[in-house]
């Protein structure tokens, strides 16, 4: 039986990501993907292990992620966050690191919702004088 060390839901934009944190050897696997293969963008990579590599836990624990809603920038994002909160639950005294380097705050920027009566959310039709 695989036991879960901790567990974090990670948030950004419209994505949501469930985070587990397993014993392993630093296998990140995202929805039954390898990290490189589902984020083949090299910043995507690198912005889903940030977390680890500030808590030196690179090759101390496999990480296994659901993620759904959003584009890659989000989903990434949402992957940085839930790990960060994965990783504190695994050991506190990673907390204070990951604070640090701002993991563990959600990041509120949304699209802003389309008004009534405009193409857009802020933009107006063009005004027309005669």
């Amino acid at each position: 039986m695989i036991k879960n060390l901790g567990i974090g839901t990670g948030r950004r934009k419209t994505s949501v990501a469930r985070v587990y944190v397993r014993e392993g050897s630093g296998k990140v696997t995202i929805n039954g993907k390898e990290l490189t293969v589902y984020f083949p963008q090299g910043e995507h990579v690198q912005m889903v292990r940030q977390p680890l590599m500030v808590t030196a836990c690179d090759n101390k624990y496999d990480v296994l992620i659901n993620v759904y809603g959003g584009g890659n920038n989000g989903q990434a994002g949402a992957c940085r966050h839930g790990l960060a909160r994965a990783l504190c639950q695994v050991d506190h005294t990673n907390y204070a690191s990951l604070r640090n380097n701002g993991y563990l705050t959600r990041d509120p920027r949304m699209v802003e919702r389309k008004k009534y009566g405009r193409p857009g959310a802020r933009r107006r039709f063009q005004f027309s004088k005669r």
